[in-house]
């Protein structure tokens, strides 16, 4: 017999965060069945708005909508430019206010820094100890795949994702009317998106449902891709049933 999320008409769109592409999904998708997904990959625009606006004129009408870290912030702006044509969201590892003005220089001075030393090196020494719970930093096989993500998504594509978390805007009021199921999926280490923000994601609409995924830092999909397939898989069948 076949599943309801084999036949079903609505797409899976999956927004990856910074210096990330497919294989971020991948060990998620494995774990799913679901036979329509379009997996973005943020590298032209430099704002959330401009991100949102080209997605939603090629997207066809209803869609489900994921988004992890920066593609979370992207799948907010979604929700605040069109919320009929949302038919699902989950936000996972996400930060959902608008970043503070005292960021920006930092920020586009660790792109400057990435071009210097080179993406790999810079990458491990500043955020591949930030990236991942602390049982899983001698991973080298988990550092090396986020390690091959950047490389393959490129300087340019880090400068203009920069611009697009520092020009993010605070898009919570947009959940509480959006009328679909919404999950949010942290990981218990995350000292970038912490549980404290998804707290705050969690405290803007009733319908909001929170799973922290104990074990997982930042990267929680490559991390623990069972406990998040889990509560995806869910959601899925709650978005077709809804």
């Amino acid at each position: 017999m076949r599943s309801p999320m084999d036949n079903h008409a609505l797409p899976l769109v999956l927004i990856g965060g910074t210096l990330c592409n497919p294989r971020l999904w991948q060990p998620v998708l494995d774990r799913l069945n679901v036979s329509d997904v379009r997996c973005v990959t943020l590298a032209d625009a430099t704002s959330a708005a401009q991100a949102s606006r080209s997605l939603l004129s090629e997207l066809p009408p209803r869609f489900l909508l994921a988004g992890f870290s920066l593609g979370a912030i992207v799948a907010l702006q979604m929700v605040a430019d069109a919320p009929g044509r949302i038919a699902g969201l989950a936000l996972l590892s996400v930060n959902p206010l608008a970043d503070a003005p005292e960021n920006a220089a930092p920020r586009r001075e660790a792109v400057r820094a990435a071009r210097q030393q080179g993406l790999t090196n810079w990458l491990s020494a500043s955020l591949w100890p930030k990236y991942v719970a602390p049982s899983r930093v001698d991973d080298q096989a988990l550092h090396d795949l986020i390690c091959l993500m950047a490389e393959e998504s490129g300087l340019d594509t880090l400068a203009a994702q920069t611009e697009i978390a520092i020009t993010r805007r605070d898009n919570r009021a947009a959940l509480a009317a959006l009328a679909c199921p919404i999950i949010v999926i942290n990981g218990l280490h995350d000292p970038i998106c912490t549980p404290h923000h998804h707290q705050r994601v969690a405290q803007s609409a009733p319908q909001v449902k929170l799973f922290t995924v104990a074990c997982a830092g930042h990267f929680t999909l490559l991390e623990a891709p069972d406990e998040v397939a889990l509560p995806l898989r869910h959601w899925i069948q709650e978005c077709l049933h809804a």
